[in-house]
């Protein structure tokens, strides 16, 4: 195999790359060098576990790791080093909002593992990525992508929208690690990550449903395919199974005006026509990962009937909730208010899953409807003798008293 390496100096323990680019259509040049040394090394391992841990410190399993920190990070660099690492079960569940999905839970130690391999390989990787793939990338997210999108209806006058059929299911581990193996050089770095790939085999085989591909053969229904939802790593290696993709959209097909989020992705254009054969290209290209879209609802429509994106109806000049997410939002604050006046819930929980919400669909116009929920539903006033804190609701509804159903 072809050594990538690159003389820049010391850079840092995580690999050394270099990236020449002068605009996105020109090819990216990256060459690095990851070894497992950075990965294991004590720094990294604590810098991970520190990441692992932030928001869940008060949970069971981080609390028992913590208890004795020193000890386990010492066990656990160990057995990576010498080999004998091996991941855990998952605990899976499922959820049911926004939509109903199979979530898979690591065990911690091997969330602190995850953490540590993509801190060394997050960096090399994002600098291949396209401007406009805003999924789980830092100074990016959702509401950053609704902005693009709306920005992009702004100049032009028609969109394809498309989305790919059971994205994280269908991801193929031979491709992934093609794809992983033309970055990263260093035999042990990729032996990890082929762990961890292995550990998610097929936990999501009741959610996918066999395609057959050009070229199949007899053997491929047996082809190692899925990732847990939930794992920090399946979120980042879905970014680079889709990299190549994205740079086809914008080097082959040309489309300057393109953005995806995860498995939701728009391309924009004046010429419908053009719109309609670049969505026979997508789905041909698409092919070569093993995935394909929901073709009925793969349309060119005119930006200013609005566009369906992450929860919102997006047009050129304003924004909508989707119906859905209001009603949804709605019984769930009906049922909240319920456990709280049954003293099932703190009003910190009551506080925390509204302030939520409202600063997701503030990005939106929805003022009027914020207002017409909470008159139906008002918000209890914050509880004494706990210090009198302002919520983001409160100073319009402050005034009003809960209504006993």
């Amino acid at each position: 195999m072809t050594t990538k390496r690159c003389a820049l100096g010391n850079l840092s323990a995580a690999g050394r790359s270099h990236v020449s680019r002068s605009n996105e259509r020109e090819k990216i040049i990256i060459s690095c060098d990851i070894s497992f040394a950075s990965v294991v090394e004590w720094e990294n391992l604590w810098n991970a576990f520190r990441a692992a841990a932030k928001g869940k410190r008060g949970r069971p399993p981080a609390a028992r790791f913590e208890r004795d920190l020193a000890d386990r990070l010492v066990v656990l660099q160990r057995r990576l080093r010498d080999g004998t690492y091996a991941p855990g079960a998952y605990r899976n569940f499922t959820i049911h909002e926004p939509k109903r999905r199979r979530i898979s839970a690591a065990p911690f130690r091997d969330r602190v593992v995850h953490h540590a391999l993509c801190n060394r390989m997050e960096p090399i990787f994002d600098a291949r990525f396209i401007r406009d793939s805003y999924a789980n990338r830092k100074d990016k997210g959702t509401h950053a992508a609704v902005d693009r999108l709306q920005s992009l209806a702004q100049r032009c006058r028609y969109v394809l929208r498309m989305d790919i059929v059971k994205h994280f299911p269908s991801i193929d581990h031979g491709i992934l690690m093609t794809e992983i193996g033309r970055v990263v050089d260093d035999k042990r770095t990729l032996d990890l990550a082929r762990a961890i790939l292995d550990s998610g085999r097929d936990i999501l085989a009741a959610e996918y449903e066999y395609v057959t591909f050009p070229g199949d053969d007899l053997f491929a229904p047996l082809r190692p395919r899925g990732l847990p939802i939930g794992n920090l790593t399946s979120q980042f290696w879905s970014n680079v199974y889709l990299n190549p993709f994205d740079w086809f959209v914008k080097r082959e097909l040309r489309c300057r005006a393109y953005l995806r989020y995860v498995d939701d992705f728009a391309l924009f254009s004046d010429d419908k026509k053009q719109l309609w054969e670049w969505k026979v290209a997508v789905m041909e290209r698409l092919q070569r990962l093993r995935l394909t879209i929901h073709e009925p609802q793969a349309q060119v429509i005119p930006t200013r009937d609005g566009i369906p994106w992450l929860g919102f109806v997006v047009y050129p000049n304003f924004r909508r909730l989707k119906r859905r997410n209001a009603v949804k939002f709605s019984r769930r604050l009906r049922r909240n208010l319920d456990l709280y006046d049954a003293g099932q819930i703190s009003f910190a929980e009551l506080d925390a899953s509204v302030s939520g919400w409202v600063n997701h669909v503030r990005y939106a116009d929805t003022w009027g409807l914020r207002r017409h929920l909470f008159s139906q539903h008002p918000l209890p006033p914050t509880p004494s003798p706990t210090p009198r804190r302002t919520t983001r609701l409160q100073p319009l509804y402050a005034n009003t008293k809960r209504r006993k159903q």
